[in-house]
């Protein structure tokens, strides 16, 4: 049953002309004074947050935005300062895109963060999606199979260093450590200095296409899934197929368990009402991540529609209805949300987790507005439940 609230946000600049007949995504353009304000918005929704008992906060780590759409480069560096401004709220690496590190440097970080938190920071990983980040760092993107590859190796590495006391790795990509004369011997193996203190370390992974290689390499490990985010947040396909997985692992997961299923939210005195307003914000959300490949069901020709202006409803576009009915998104009063909520619970019984998240574009006037709402009127129902 429910029992964790989670949010993420990933950072974004003030947008103005919102929807589809707003301006086209590869047209927005901010100034640096305006990219850098999302680190202050950042830090107001983690307060909120922390203040309304929400369990973890969530992030993404992107790189080279100028449209203004997710904006936080270095998680862990966020995750820090969040911890130095909040009380108990748990911050979540939703995710570190691992082709873009060294995997030794990713795990001295996050060790440091374990230690210097407290175990309030949670690991996450994730392969990436934007070609013009990870193959700006010089990492496979394009080349999914070569790109899966690299993250499985590199996530090997990561939790050798996290579960040894020393180690070594011979692989494709890496030879770790290098066999150099180091003070009168030859390296043999490292040592990851600091270690976590939090072990074993709780990881968290996107669950996107739900192959049964992603999801049996995820068991090896005992990472847990996130669905949602756009990728996979309707498919009920990945939710069963996780707990396939956790079967020939040798788990006995329940439906749902291991997961968190992401809603995209908004709450008003009417369905109606909130249907109107989160309208824009949704169709933002589609002119960024459409063409991305991120938004389940949309055709080649409906995503080339979302990034011109106009001309939605004659290519087709879902609108968010559509979306609705499928339980991806959520538009209505806080006593229908608690319905929803009720219904996954009967659903998928062993789901313990649900993050509910602003759209792309939301102001965040009205972001606060709806974690105070949702925390004040909606998780109170699932509150004290073991």
């Amino acid at each position: 049953m429910i029992t964790k609230f989670d949010s993420s946000y990933y950072g974004t600049a003030d947008m103005e002309n919102l929807g589809y007949r707003g301006t086209p995504i590869n047209d927005r353009c901010y100034s640096k004074e305006e990219l850098a304000k999302a680190m202050h918005k950042v830090v107001a929704y983690a307060k909120c947050m922390d203040e309304r008992g929400y369990n973890t906060f969530w992030m993404a780590e992107h790189h080279f935005q100028p449209e203004g759409t997710e904006l936080i480069p270095n998680l862990l560096m966020m995750a820090m300062h969040l911890c130095g401004v909040t009380k108990n709220l748990k911050i979540g690496c939703g995710f570190n895109i691992v082709p873009m590190w060294h995997p030794l440097r990713l795990a001295e970080d996050y060790a440091m963060a374990d230690i210097l938190s407290g175990g309030r920071v949670i690991f996450g990983l994730g392969r990436g999606y934007h070609t013009r980040e990870v193959e700006a760092f010089g990492a496979p993107l394009i080349d999914q199979a070569a790109n899966r590859e690299l993250y499985e190796e590199q996530t090997e590495i990561i939790f050798k260093a996290f579960n040894s006391e020393s180690f070594s790795h011979k692989g494709k990509h890496y030879t770790l450590p290098p066999e150099v004369p180091y003070r009168g011997y030859t390296l043999k193996d490292l040592t990851l200095v600091p270690r976590p203190v939090h072990l074993p370390v709780e990881c968290w992974q996107p669950v996107v296409s739900a192959s049964a290689r992603g999801l049996d390499f995820m068991m090896k490990h005992r990472i847990k899934g996130l669905i949602g985010g756009g990728a996979a947040t309707m498919a009920e396909r990945s939710i069963h197929a996780y707990q396939e997985a956790a079967e020939r692992a040798g788990l006995g997961y329940k439906l749902g368990e291991g997961l968190s299923l992401g809603i995209f939210f908004h709450i008003a005195e009417s369905r109606e009402r909130a249907v109107r307003e989160i309208t824009p914000w949704y169709e933002e959300h589609v002119k960024m991540f459409g063409p991305l490949g991120f938004v389940p069901g949309m055709t080649p020709e409906q995503n080339l529609a979302a990034m011109k202006r106009g001309g939605w409803s004659g290519a087709g576009v879902p609108t968010v209805e559509d979306y609705m009915k499928v339980g991806a998104w959520f538009a209505g009063t806080p006593e229908e949300f608690v319905a929803h909520l009720r219904s996954l619970e009967q659903k998928y019984p062993g789901l313990e987790y649900v993050h509910v998240s602003n759209s792309m574009g939301t102001p965040q006037s009205v972001m606060l507005e709806q974690l105070a709402w949702f925390a004040k009127e909606v998780k109170p129902h699932f509150a004290n439940r073991k």
